[in-house]
């Protein structure tokens, strides 16, 4: 019979997520240690505070704060203004999943030019930044719904252009507008809700993008 010490040095040697080192936990009959409350709760005032700053300083480009399962959690203003030129975001039941967002051929899968390439990087994503490596049944469930819609309407006009990293390039009346994604997450976490919390920032590529994004977010239709 392992002791609780024992637990958290091996799930703390494995890289267990800390959700699931408390399921560990108490499988073996002890009471979970890791806080497991809400993203935005007293005790992650501090995280909240740097949340929200970096929302604000990220516009005029989209920032949307994530959870474990890619589900928006908070957004600064760019984004659903953003994301709302080229699809009804109000038709859309929340909470709203990015996944969802990106392979819904009724969302913004028409709007992404090579699509065959980014689908295989965002599956790519999926695996890699699943907490702690790990795909869990609620991963391989994400997974599975994003692999029964239909291959339609895909584009592949990808550009031969060498990059440091792979463009997320959407294509509406004409204009390309480029994008790169960073990703920042809680350094060092105890809470569960600390732990899963990811920040994507857009950022433009090239110049024309910047000029066609302030351009696109001057029609000021918000969703």
């Amino acid at each position: 019979m392992p002791g609780r010490q024992k637990l958290i040095d091996l799930a703390e040697a494995l890289d267990v997520p800390l959700r699931d080192r408390n399921a560990l936990l108490l499988a073996a009959g002890y009471a979970p240690v890791y806080p497991d409350g809400d993203w935005d709760g007293p005790e992650m005032r501090s995280i909240t505070r740097a949340v929200n700053r970096m929302l604000h300083q990220q516009e005029p480009y989209p920032a949307i704060l994530m959870d474990r399962y890619w589900n928006v959690l908070a957004t600064n203003e760019a984004a659903p203004l953003f994301f709302g030129q080229f699809v009804d975001l109000r038709a859309r039941k929340g909470p709203r999943n990015v996944l969802h967002l990106m392979f819904d051929p009724g969302g913004m899968r028409p709007f992404i030019r090579d699509w065959d390439r980014v689908e295989r990087a965002l599956i790519a994503r999926v695996h890699r930044e699943a907490v702690g490596r790990l795909v869990d049944e609620r991963t391989r469930d994400l997974l599975a719904v994003l692999a029964d819609y239909r291959r339609s309407g895909d584009k592949s006009t990808s550009s031969d252009e060498l990059l440091p990293m792979i463009p997320l390039s959407f294509e509406k009346e004409g204009m390309i507008l480029n994008y790169f994604s960073i990703i920042s997450t809680v350094g060092t976490p105890t809470t569960v809700a600390a732990q899963e919390l990811r920040m994507e920032c857009m950022f433009p590529v090239d110049e024309a993008t910047e000029k066609q994004h302030a351009a696109l977010l001057n029609r000021r239709t918000k969703p």
